[in-house]
């Protein structure tokens, strides 16, 4: 049965503003929380005096480390996070105490009486600070700032050198950059009569919530239920962090045994909250005359800010994807994780890959240059073809490597080669310098040799024929629930308007993930495809002798279930019945395991992903010789996404995607003195305003992937990461003059 492509369970309800969100949910007799911050960066011996605080009428308490019944430390990976800390103060986002009032203008009040006191210590706010021989250590676990260090070693580049006509070595630095979801975070929190505590919470992922709050209140799992609600937004960053502020707000609601409430500002939001690691990296690259990449060697070190977070797998996928899309012989990488007493970094879309892009893409164009020869034959010299071995020694040989097909979509549509002969290259008759660049990329789909892959989903018929259907996938906003419906209506050859989305929470689906790495639609929707399986065999067994024919004859097609011949079918309600009749449970639960892959972390070799996302975009741009404003004239963009399940939304994250990708190239950065934060809203922190964006042109390569249940892979972090380079090549071809950090900026003097 032929489904509806274009679909959005929510749409109706976001468009409209009936969609509830976190600040939006109240219960009766509800409290207000906020977070109390000390103007510290580090210290020792901190003390918390809140007993003016406790004497503004309506102040109910104020909540220190020493009210907390379980763990104050969490994390993902090292439980070293202080969701309120104790006697140590290592970044200017720590949360010292937590004021609950009868309403929020009495929390902020009296949130301005608490004191903090400590003993200052001098802070480590720079990676070289950090690496320094005797530099303090700032973590409270191990004696080194390095908290990761991952090694890939394949082949021998410093003997292939000597072989080499070209060498260059670079450095490149990428900036701190905030996640700028609309919606802070916030969440509500609901003590039961039965002893658990519901949390509604602007989250990633309610898994990840129910273990921080678990840590924290000290109490079993089954003792906690998070619901999953609308989010405004997420990008990575509402993990950690927005699990936190569930956590936080769940204390006091389990303390006072009253609902309460945490909303919180954006300065907070940005204070707080991680960021995307800001990178440095350098590179040594030998390559033939004739262009061919014969060895390459770096070494990146990332920020980690005062807390480990899921610092060691980003920096994973930097090691895994050190030099982008080619296939090399000789690679040697070191990415190393670095702790300062900065505000703490975590995951952002992307996820270790932006960073990397960024260098290797614009090399690649440097290599060019230098032999004199095209950007896209020295692309198609060394990109990965069928079969081809990447730098951790797997052979791509389980799916279509499309990575030529990508770029010759976008080298094809945006005129690509007529347009490069006509770059400026700092040389106009105008004002306006002219430039066109490219860039392309692969992307390890789903988590990979980093985590555990698997995704569970359930449907449930109902008596009346409709269908309740539930995955582990968390709806950030992306339109994953869309998808699983559309998914499961087309198995089942039922119409779209059968299916509810059930509202699921952590105590009616088994943990499947969370819903990052690009992993949302081709893990849940593989584990619809499973639960669909399993379903129709158990509707196919018990319906079989009504529809007068086996099991195995039963089809489920126009909205019907079908015997031999037309005389011979059931509608839905029918079926259902009959199964009611039979006391027979129509229900299903199916689990999608993705499949195995491997990797040894002394040398980085091994089958990272079981299959990648090809990508290639374009951009084009002028830059004004007075004033140095680089403005985006076009972008083209295409990606092999495996199977659209829903076009649009795959061209609406691809738009998305590329906007996101040009802050981060043009705009967005995260400014720090002293190690305090200084952009804490969007006047001072710029993201893409409408007028900032280009003409856009989406383009979906279809190539099914037989890893993929329904041969869709996914496009979510792939439209992002590569963006910036392709724009800092155009900024080059346009003015000549080459930039290495971000975000991109020329000085008009050196136009002159």
């Amino acid at each position: 049965m032929i489904t509806e492509k274009t679909f959005r369970n929510d749409g109706y309800a976001k468009v409209t503003g009936r969609a509830a969100y976190a600040d939006d949910i109240s219960f009766a007799g509800t409290l207000h929380m906020v977070p109390v911050y000390s103007d510290l960066i580090a210290a020792n011996n901190v003390v918390v005096d809140a007993s003016e605080a406790m004497k503004v009428p309506g102040c109910i308490r104020v909540l220190t480390a020493k009210d907390v019944p379980g763990t104050t430390c969490f994390g993902q990976i090292e439980q070293d996070y202080p969701m309120l800390i104790t006697d140590t103060i290592r970044s200017w986002g720590d949360v010292v105490a937590l004021v609950i009032a009868e309403t929020r203008t009495i929390a902020l009040e009296a949130s301005e009486l608490v004191v903090v006191h400590g003993d200052p210590v001098k802070p480590v706010l720079t990676i070289e600070d950090a690496l320094k021989p005797y530099a303090r250590v700032v973590p409270s676990y191990g004696d080194s700032n390095i908290v990761v260090h991952h090694r890939m070693r394949h082949g021998d580049p410093e003997a292939m050198f000597d072989q080499c006509e070209l060498i260059i070595e670079e450095d490149f630095e990428t900036q701190i950059i905030e996640q700028g979801y609309m919606e802070p975070e916030a969440a509500i929190c609901v003590p039961r009569h039965d002893g658990v505590i519901e949390i509604y919470g602007s989250m990633q992922h309610p898994f990840s919530t129910r273990r921080f709050t678990g840590a924290l209140l000290g109490e079993p799992l089954s003792n906690i239920e998070v619901y999953t609600i609308a989010v405004g937004g997420g990008f990575g960053g509402k993990d950690d962090t927005a699990a936190i502020v569930c956590a936080r707000a769940a204390l006091g609601a389990r303390l006072l045994s009253r609902p309460v409430k945490m909303t919180y500002s954006r300065e907070w939001s940005m204070r707080e909250s991680y960021k995307r690691h800001p990178y440095k990296l350098h590179y040594k690259v030998g390559v033939t005359s004739e262009g061919q990449i014969l060895a390459v060697k770096t070494q990146m070190y990332a920020d980690s800010g005062a807390y480990l977070s899921v610092t060691p797998w980003v920096t994973w996928r930097s090691t895994a994807q050190c030099f982008g899309p080619y296939s090399i012989e000789h690679v040697h990488a070191d990415v190393y994780g670095v702790a300062t007493n900065n505000v703490f970094t975590g995951a952002m879309r992307g996820f270790g890959s932006p960073q990397v892009n960024f260098a290797t893409e614009q090399l690649i164009d440097m290599i060019a240059q230098r032999l004199n020869v095209h950007p896209l034959g020295i692309r198609r010299i060394n990109m990965v073809k069928q079969g081809s071995s990447t730098v951790t020694g797997q052979v791509l040989d389980q799916h279509t490597v499309s990575m030529e097909e990508v770029m010759n979509s976008t080298v094809h549509e945006i005129g690509y080669r007529k347009k490069y002969d006509r770059c400026s290259h700092g040389v106009s008759e105008t004002d306006e310098l002219y430039g066109i660049g490219l860039s392309i990329s692969y992307r390890g789909a789903s988590l990979g040799a980093e985590g555990m892959d698997f995704c569970s989903a359930i449907i449930n018929g109902q008596y009346d024929g409709s269908i309740l259907l539930e995955t582990g996938i968390h709806e950030n906003g992306q339109g994953s629930e869309s998808v699983m419906m559309i998914v499961l209506a087309e198995e089942l050859g039922i119409q779209l308007k059968r299916i509810r989305y059930r509202r699921s929470s952590t105590s009616t689906i088994p943990d499947s993930g969370t819903t990052v790495a690009t992993r949302g639609t081709i893990m849940g929707s593989s584990s619809v495809v499973i639960a669909a399986k399993n379903f129709k065999e158990l509707l196919a067994t018990h319906l079989a002798e009504r529809l007068k024919c086996t099991p195995e004859e039963v089809t489920f097609h126009n909205d019907k279930i079908w015997g031999l011949t037309f005389a011979q079918s059931l509608t839905w309600e029918e079926a259902m019945k009959e199964l009611f009749l039979q006391r027979v449970t129509p229900y299903a639960f199916g689990t999608f395991k993705a499949p195995d892959v491997s990797w040894d972390d002394t040398v980085g070799q091994g089958n990272a992903y079981f299959t990648y996302v090809y990508s290639c975009q374009a951009a084009e741009v002028s830059v004004n010789k007075k004033t140095g404003k680089i403005k985006l004239l076009n972008v083209v963009a295409s990606h092999d996404i495996g199977k659209a399940i829903n076009r649009a939304m795959v061209l609406g994250q691809i738009y998305g995607g590329v906007t996101q990708g040009i802050g981060m190239a043009l705009s967005e950065e995260i400014k720090r003195e002293d190690g305090k934060i200084t952009t804490l809203n969007f006047d001072t922190y710029k993201i893409p305003r409408i007028t900032d964006l280009p003409e856009m042109t989406g383009i979906i390569v279809e190539n099914s992937d037989p890893q993929s249940l329904t041969g869709a892979k996914g496009i979510g972090e792939p439209a992002l990461e590569l963006i910036a380079p392709a724009i800092a090549n155009a900024v080059y071809n346009a003015t000549g003059i080459r930039c290495t950090s971000l975000p991109l900026s020329i000085d008009p003097q050196e136009l002159k």
